[in-house]
């Protein structure tokens, strides 16, 4: 693994843009028990594209991968991420990351490579993709979770295609108001976006005259 990061400019990206890794699918899948070894992969369009090795000892993990930066030598990466507990409300405990950057050492589910170590989001500046969202874009977002629910097919310009079977009215019902409210919102965004490109149009066509 090598190169993540390189030219970045940290702030303008998004947690969506880095290979991350996550405690908590971690110990739902049962890999941390101490002694364990395993090889972690992301995958893209069912081929592998960067893998780490991952060691779990007690009270950390061991993060083991190669890494350069740009056309850099290869650098071989072998260092401990501590681990925290808390308690869960119905017994157990629940783990946590210690970001290892410098300076840091927050609690967090989650750290991201967007560097030469893993770290967590406030360590590289990182917005959630829901963040950088317009209205009509999470509206978007929204109306194809709906179709999802309802068995339908995504997007505005599909035909509803009636209740599922087996889902109740009320239910039924509700999702569909919520599927012509999310369809408005995406319809009015979209409106707005065309007037301005209007906009633009027509001031580069006075500019042009002009000139």
């Amino acid at each position: 693994m090598g190169g993540y990061g390189s030219g970045r400019k940290f702030g303008l990206d998004t947690t969506d843009d880095y290979h991350w890794i996550d405690i908590r699918r971690w110990q739902r899948e049962g890999y941390l028990t101490p002694g364990r070894s395993l090889a972690w992969q992301w995958l893209g369009n069912g081929e592998k594209i960067a893998s780490i090795d991952v060691r779990i000892e007690y009270g950390q993990v061991r993060l083991i991968y190669n890494y350069r930066r740009g056309k850099d030598a290869w650098e071989s990466l072998d260092y401990p991420v501590m681990l925290q507990t808390t308690a869960c409300h119905y017994g157990g405990v629940r783990y946590w990351f210690t970001c290892p950057a410098s300076n840091c050492g927050r609690r967090v589910a989650k750290l991201y490579l967007g560097g030469k170590i893993f770290a967590c989001r406030h360590c590289y500046q990182l917005a959630y993709q829901s963040q950088r969202e317009t209205t009509d874009d999470r509206a978007t977002r929204k109306l194809n979770k709906i179709c999802d629910k309802l068995h339908w097919q995504q997007g505005i310009f599909s035909l509803p295609s009636g209740k599922p079977k087996g889902m109740h009215w009320r239910t039924y019902q509700k999702l569909t108001a919520n599927y012509f409210d999310c369809s408005n919102q995406v319809l009015s965004g979209m409106m707005q976006k065309l007037k301005n490109v209007d906009r633009k149009l027509t001031d580069l066509s006075d500019k042009l005259q002009i000139d």
